[in-house]
């Protein structure tokens, strides 16, 4: 699965521990976190358009299970879902929560990667 950290990836990459969390984050370019809970009707919602923007854009776009990775939510401040956190060089820049239009998304990351 690390194979997929050193390039670009069209699929959402599902985060496994905290280790392949700062692997993701800490590589070049736009990264698109979203912290996620399979009980979350609105995050089931989102899965598409998170599906459509790691296939269309240059960013990585990662999965966080905030039930399985509770210390990723808490360190990150995530108190509702979906929440997605945009990271660029390692560092997070930007946070939207609740379900986002892909336009919405594409736009923020293109205002990142500038």
């Amino acid at each position: 699965m690390t194979d997929a950290v050193t390039e670009a990836t069209d699929e959402p990459v599902a985060i496994e521990s905290v280790d392949h969390f700062e692997e993701v984050v800490g590589r070049d370019g736009v990264v698109l976190v979203d912290f996620h809970a399979e009980w979350c009707g609105p995050c089931k919602m989102l899965e598409p358009t998170v599906a459509e923007v790691a296939a269309e854009t240059d960013a990585v776009v990662a999965k966080v299970d905030i039930d399985v990775h509770q210390e990723l939510a808490v360190r990150f401040g995530v108190q509702g879902v979906p929440n997605l956190v945009f990271f660029v060089d390692g560092e997070p820049q930007k946070r939207v929560v609740g379900v986002q239009g892909k336009e919405a998304l594409t736009s923020v990351i293109d205002s990142l990667a500038n």
